[in-house]
């Protein structure tokens, strides 16, 4: 069996263990603490980072890597689209959500307040591609989603409100948040957070 190094408040860990939940995937989860992780993970990763995956002989880190390769062994549901553009766009998508809004979230835990401010008008400016689609661009739901849902899941406890003007947004992650693959992913610790 697998096992998936998981930090219960880590939103990249949160990612993975919505792709475990959605494709009801069999893992061992060990809940780590990314400030003090276990020798296992440091022997392992070379990066000493959470979340880590270990199926027999193969460790993965990085949430992005792991979540691809999940989809691949475990093809079914499909989580990326079939046809090499549309896949391609949806890597980009993913690529530039951890970049531009996972970066101000990351400036925000600092103490950034101007973060909170970009992040904000950034997610009510681009409300049209939330309401555009079922899911994020796309009638179905792909890895762009889990990795937009636990950063959504956070935004009130870092004090980002979105206004009626960012309604696509929140109805979008309400969306995300009734699904029982992200329900059976959260931590306890999670839980206690209030999503948008």
């Amino acid at each position: 069996m697998m096992t998936l190094f998981s930090d219960p408040i880590c939103p990249y860990c949160h990612r993975v263990r919505m792709v475990l939940a959605e494709k009801k995937i069999a893992a061992e989860l060990v809940d780590v603490d990314a400030k003090a992780l276990p020798e296992r993970v440091r022997e392992v990763n070379p990066y000493e980072t959470v979340p880590t995956l270990v199926d027999r002989d193969l460790v993965l880190y990085e949430s992005q890597i792991i979540m691809s390769f999940l989809d691949e062994r475990y093809p079914h549901p499909p989580l990326m689209p079939v046809d090499p553009v549309t896949r391609a766009r949806a890597r980009l998508y993913m690529y530039r959500i951890d970049r531009d809004w996972y970066g101000l979230m990351t400036r925000i835990k600092g103490g950034d307040d101007q973060a909170r401010v970009e992040l904000h008008d950034s997610l009510v400016s681009s409300a049209p591609l939330f309401a555009a689609s079922r899911f994020f661009l796309s009638d179905e739901l792909t890895l762009v989603d889990f990795v937009l849902a636990p950063l959504l899941w956070r935004l009130s406890s870092l004090g980002v409100l979105l206004p009626a003007q960012g309604r696509a947004v929140s109805a979008y992650a309400a969306r995300l948040f009734d699904s029982d693959a992200f329900q059976q992913s959260l931590s306890e610790q999670e839980t206690a957070l209030s999503g948008v």
